[in-house]
């Protein structure tokens, strides 16, 4: 009987059962994907002509109120709402409120 025959008629390797480290039960591979997150201040909607006109010093009226809260959006499904914060000289999103599992869900659809 040579090798090959050896293999082929060798018991069934037993097949391995995912174990709790395994990555099937570990949600440790979706740290890397990238998300779009953004911090939408207001949104508005003007015409073309409107748009053109537009030059240095002009004022875009938006849809929220000066102190309003500002949305937070990962790939432009509301996510948390929050307020401006300055941070070593950069703008960031102080999160005061973030959106509950059945309100994210409710967003699916």
């Amino acid at each position: 009987m040579d090798a090959q025959q050896e293999v082929n008629t060798a018991p069934e390797a037993k097949k391995a059962k995912p174990q709790e480290g395994d990555d099937i039960h570990n949600l440790d591979f979706i740290l890397d994907i990238p998300l779009k997150v953004s911090v939408e201040l207001g949104r508005t909607k003007i015409l073309v002509r409107d748009l053109l006109q537009l030059g240095q010093g002009s004022v875009v009226e938006l849809s929220k109120f000066a102190g309003e809260p500002l949305e937070l959006l990962v790939n432009e499904k509301l996510i948390a709402r929050g307020e401006v914060v300055v941070v070593n000289e950069k703008f960031g999103l102080r999160l005061t409120d973030i959106i509950s599992p059945v309100e994210r869900i409710e967003q699916l659809k």
